[in-house]
């Protein structure tokens, strides 16, 4: 056989997610690929449909631009062009009564001038005497690269005493008071995560953050020379757009990418079980009435948490990855996207949106104003302003069980309560997201890590998704990257055989 003659190495992706097609991409030059989505359609939770007659993402509708993983990819599949920046508005928060502008200088919630904080309103005077008495507390001394001395707290699940790891609440409270975690941390966080601040990890959902304040440094000056750090980076240029989207909205990155990895796209393939042979791994495909068998030289797994789990839980040695990834909670949620003619505002919508504090006890929890935030949108959509609404946290499932028209009058009601709107809007789409949001809680550093040692054990296994390393799209397709020069070395080590006869087999044929 000469070397023209030998087959290329196949690879399965399954989950036709961004990280799976991202994954399919990248590993395009090296091998075969075969995407497996169990779903009727790729894309995962970018998708668009059309809202009174406007195209609107129904799932995730940015990408973070200092970022370059997605905006790379963008350009690689020929949308660079394409992208589109948010305009400047700022946000607000909806607290303690009325709409309160969120402070320009914080990072994540975490304020850097607390008299900027002070002028906002969003704290009471005694929470904004708690943040300055607190304020200037040294951060946790730590070691090697955890905190130490903490006590953790909520969220945490059997096995997971990563050495010093601290809910968020636990931390910042303790320097910052609890009204400043409550009314700013806290729903910046749940605008990321849709989880509360007493279980996710500061670790995890605030690595910059952590690493600055290992040294002692208090938290409100590690938050300023962050803040710092990065306007010294962009230069006395113009500020550089925090977000970017695609006219068509975000998810019509989703089909470029799928036909610019030459992959095999498969909808409706659900994967029911991976077991490794002779020649490298075999899949079972469709119902199990009527399973189908596929062969491969390598797969990548490019699922949420608890389908990932159930897979690598029939794995010899991956025992590991499964109960770890079975540890992982994930929050499910709902985007309420309503159309209002501009009249119907007493004032036009100020800012980008605004984000609501669990404790004030509201079921939305973000809304955004979405023909502000995009310049393109408002063009598109003429007359009409676009509110985006998101409605769900983590514990919060029962709310969802609502039918579409009580969770869109729902949302209404709160935006009229909020802004004034009035009357009942043009069109209305929910959009539901059940499991959509793993959350990093106390200790998911060291939960990723054990699992990502576990598939390791595994010849020619990769995973990559929302899991590991950050929960949006760009961090995403880095996953994606990682998992896919993982599998490539692995491939050009020579860890492939020649392809079986037939290689998809019916039930019980070998």
């Amino acid at each position: 056989m000469t070397a023209e003659q030998v087959p290329r190495p196949r690879v399965a992706v399954v989950g036709g997610g961004i990280a799976g097609l991202a994954a399919a991409y990248f590993l395009r030059d090296v091998a075969a690929v075969t995407v497996f989505e169990g779903a009727v359609r790729l894309g995962g939770k970018l998708a668009v449909s059309e809202v009174a007659g406007v195209a609107v993402d129904e799932g995730a509708e940015a990408l973070l631009a200092r970022r370059p993983e997605g905006t790379g990819l963008a350009a690689e599949v020929g949308l660079g062009g394409e992208l589109r920046p948010a305009g400047p508005a700022g946000a607000a928060i909806w607290t303690r009564g009325q709409l309160r502008p969120l402070p320009r200088r914080q990072f994540m919630g975490v304020p850097a001038d607390l008299d900027e904080l002070a002028g906002s309103g969003i704290v009471s005077a005694a929470g904004l005497a708690a943040a300055r008495a607190g304020g200037q507390q040294p951060g946790a001394q730590q070691t090697g690269g955890q905190q130490t001395g903490g006590q953790q707290t909520g969220g945490q699940q059997p096995g997971d005493q990563q050495a010093g790891d601290q809910a968020v609440a636990a931390y910042l409270g303790a320097r910052l008071g609890p009204e400043v975690v409550d009314r700013l941390v806290d729903p910046l966080l749940g605008g990321v995560y849709a989880g509360r601040s007493d279980q996710l990890s500061f670790e995890a959902t605030m690595p910059a953050l952590a690493a600055a304040t290992r040294d002692g440094q208090p938290v409100t000056a590690a938050a300023a020379g962050l803040l710092d750090s990065a306007a010294a980076a962009r230069g006395d240029g113009p500020p550089a757009p925090v977000f970017v989207s695609l006219p068509g909205g975000l998810a019509s990155l989703v089909p470029a990418v799928a036909v610019a990895s030459a992959a095999d796209l498969r909808t409706g393939a659900m994967v029911r079980a991976i077991e490794r042979t002779a020649h490298g791994w075999r899949l079972t495909v469709g119902s199990a009435h009527n399973p189908r068998y596929e062969e491969a030289d390598a797969v990548v797994l490019a699922l949420p948490a608890a389908p990932a789990g159930r897979l690598l839980a029939g794995l010899p040695g991956a025992a590991a990855a499964a109960s770890g990834l079975a540890e992982v909670a994930t929050a499910s949620m709902a985007i309420v996207t309503l159309a209002f003619a501009d009249t119907a505002f007493p004032a036009a919508p100020q800012g980008s949106g605004y984000l609501v504090p669990a404790v004030d006890g509201r079921a939305v929890k973000a809304v955004t104003f979405s023909t502000v935030k995009w310049p393109h949108l408002r063009a598109a959509a003429g007359g009409l302003q676009i509110i985006r609404c998101s409605v769900g946290r983590i514990g919060e499932e029962t709310l969802l069980h609502r039918d579409d028209a009580d969770l869109a009058g729902l949302a209404r009601a709160e935006l009229a309560e909020a802004t004034g709107v009035r009357g009942k809007p043009a069109a209305a789409r929910v959009t539901r997201w059940g499991g959509a949001l793993p959350q990093y809680t106390v200790g998911h550093l060291g939960r990723v890590a054990r699992i990502r040692d576990s598939v390791a054990s595994q010849p020619g296994l990769a995973v990559c998704g929302a899991v590991y390393d950050g929960v949006g799209i760009p961090a995403c397709i880095a996953s994606a990257r990682t998992a896919a020069g993982r599998i490539a070395s692995y491939l050009r080590d020579g860890h492939h055989g020649p392809a079986p006869v037939g290689s998809t087999r019916a039930a019980g044929g070998e």
